[in-house]
């Protein structure tokens, strides 16, 4: 009797590995969201590390311009003191070179898919995995990565292109988090 309970249950466990290897492989179809590296927010983070992740940021930016990937501009606009979209400190902070024709996303949360339509871009670009840079990495980038769980996304923050008002809180945030080097996303990609 045990033989044949220990027969049948071998014969599912090889059934459902078959079946797991015959699942369709997914194909990555990802986007960079750099968020909120505006100029209100700026001086509000450590500054010991700025110059490396605004270097970072623009290295991404280049990376997913050579391949013609979708790019997302994400904004912070508080509802009660703005700053007001036609003013420099709404503005990204000059040393970032992204271009303004990108899809662009106003959020009054820190969440970048609260009450946006930031799920409605990446649906019609068919995106399936984020890739998170910008400020900060304690607030709107940790609040963006739960946010894209939610929406069933693969997500991962990028070392060194995060800001946050203390740096070793940024570090202690690409630790526990899915986080990726530079390297290893311009690896990815060159194989898609």
């Amino acid at each position: 009797m045990k033989k044949t309970v220990l027969l049948v249950l071998a014969f599912f466990l090889a059934i459902t590995i078959i079946k797991a290897q015959e699942g369709e492989k997914k194909e990555l179809k990802p986007a960079l969201l750099v968020i909120d590296v505006q100029n209100a927010y700026i001086n509000w983070m450590d500054q010991s590390n700025k110059d490396i992740a605004f270097e970072y940021i623009n290295a991404l930016i280049n990376l997913f311009e050579k391949y013609d990937l979708p790019i997302i501009n994400v904004y912070h606009q508080d509802k009660n003191w703005g700053p007001s979209e036609d003013s420099e400190e709404f503005k990204f902070a000059p040393e970032i070179k992204i271009e303004d024709e990108y899809p662009r996303v106003v959020k009054n949360y820190g969440n970048a898919f609260t009450k946006t339509n930031l799920d409605k871009i990446l649906n019609e670009k068919e995106v399936n995995t984020l890739f998170l840079c910008g400020l900060s990495a304690t607030g709107c980038v940790l609040s963006t990565y739960v946010g894209a769980n939610d929406h069933d996304y693969k997500v991962f923050l990028i070392e060194n292109a995060l800001l946050s008002p203390d740096a070793e809180h940024t570090g202690i945030i690409e630790q526990i988090k899915n986080s990726i080097s530079y390297e290893t996303l311009s690896f990815m990609l060159e194989y898609l």
